[in-house]
């Protein structure tokens, strides 16, 4: 959730929006947050429902991404909407799109069309894969399994890739308002949702969340135990809560080499399996472990 924020360093800002469905409405969310003034353009509602996928199928959704933003409508692909787009992106600081290149050439907002008609405005673009690959179709879960961050045949637990492409995305137009502040022109912006899931991706090709790593399962004050009436979220990393967390469980040491045994781990399970959720809450409470307790999956 995004809550707002005394500090505005958007204040003054205009962004206009074209992209649909997640990540560009999210870095809406985040950027009207930051206080900028933002203006979504979609194409025309059929049937009563908004155009944007999103507002079909995730109202609730939809309407939170979109609190603070000013929704037109306008076919793009008629000349008064474009007369329309155009008139925003007057006055506009950045435009965001979701598009692939060639549709964005088509109605006329290639990078080089643009900037020779609109030289203040930056773009940001945001595309599935970057370069050459961004006409490629895809989506989170593609860019998710393509990183290696779908390993088995459940869904992942979010949105990652979309998540943070839109994150990404905010980060961009500050990049471009403070490139554009210096210069008095507008900068153009790619951000890929294959990236941003490769940078997600980037502690498990470190090792750290493979089944050896650290947090992968191999350290025993970092994993998930079932409890007696759920489920407890260990993670007593620092040399000081895996101290207190090893003396609560009644393991002798708490030394790194300790933790990464099997018996450790074993301990730590047995430990959790004989408490309840409450009991485990108020001994993370007296002795300053940091876990959390969960119902069953």
């Amino acid at each position: 959730m995004v809550t707002p924020s005394s500090i505005k360093p958007l204040r003054g800002v205009r962004v206009v929006s074209l992209a649909l469905n997640l990540p560009g409405p999210a870095a809406l969310m985040r950027l009207q947050a930051w206080g900028a003034r933002c203006i979504k353009i979609e194409p025309p509602a059929r049937g009563g429902m908004p155009a944007d996928p999103m507002g079909q199928y995730a109202p609730n959704a939809y309407e939170a991404m979109h609190k603070g933003v000013r929704v037109l409508q306008a076919d793009l692909k008629s000349d008064k909407g474009q007369a329309a787009l155009h008139r925003e992106l007057a006055r506009a600081d950045v435009l965001i799109t979701s598009f692939r290149p060639s549709a964005l050439v088509k109605l006329g907002l290639g990078w080089k069309a643009l900037h020779a008609r609109h030289p203040q405005l930056s773009l940001v673009t945001i595309v599935g894969a970057p370069g050459d690959r961004a006409e490629e179709p895809g989506h989170d879960l593609t860019y998710l399994a393509e990183a290696g961050l779908v390993p088995a045949l459940d869904l992942p637990a979010t949105l990652f890739a979309d998540m943070s492409g839109a994150l990404m995305g905010s980060e961009a137009v500050l990049a471009a308002v403070l490139a554009a502040r210096s210069t008095a022109k507008g900068v153009r912006q790619e951000i890929a949702l294959s990236d941003a899931a490769g940078w997600l991706a980037l502690p498990r090709g470190w090792g750290l969340t493979k089944p050896k790593g650290a947090v992968g399962g191999a350290h025993a004050g970092y994993s998930v135990y079932a409890c007696k009436d759920g489920r407890v979220a260990v993670a007593a990393l620092e040399p000081h809560f895996a101290a207190a967390l090893c003396r609560v469980a009644g393991l002798a040491s708490a030394d790194i080499k300790t933790l990464l045994m099997p018996s450790s781990r074993k301990a730590i399970a047995d430990w959790a399996a004989d408490k309840t959720r409450k009991q485990l809450d108020a001994l993370a409470r007296e002795n300053d472990i940091p876990l959390h307790t969960l119902p069953r999956a």
